[in-house]
């Protein structure tokens, strides 16, 4: 019943499958704002649940437009890649991250995070 408003990043947790595409399953994340941090309100609706993610140390590439299932494929692929084999980090999940309104039409800010190990 409380009205928060939007939080950036959108965080949508993706679990790459076979070939690097995404299974169906996400998870989509939206960060409590500051004021109810201590004290968040109870969901009503049982699918939500509120998680206090811990501190972490990611590898991150940003791109801009608006962001598409294909774009962060492609952008995970790429930091894949600059992070070659040396880099130990989660590579059954990554972050997919939109800081932007869907109005917004120019200098968007797309985010891929792999979580280090």
């Amino acid at each position: 019943g409380v009205g928060m408003g939007m939080t950036a990043p959108v965080s949508i947790t993706a679990f790459p499958a076979e070939g690097g595409s995404l299974q169906q399953k996400v998870k989509v994340s939206l960060r409590i704002p500051s004021q109810f941090q201590a004290n968040p309100p109870c969901p009503s609706d049982e699918s939500i649940k509120i998680e206090e993610r811990q501190g972490m140390t990611i590898y991150s590439t940003q791109f801009g437009g608006y962001a598409k299932e294909e774009d962060y494929v492609n952008y995970a692929a790429k930091l894949k890649s600059a992070l070659g084999s040396e880099a130990a980090y989660h590579k059954d999940f990554y972050f997919c991250n939109g800081y932007d309104p869907p109005m917004k039409p120019y200098g968007r800010r797309n985010e891929v995070w792999f979580v280090k190990e």
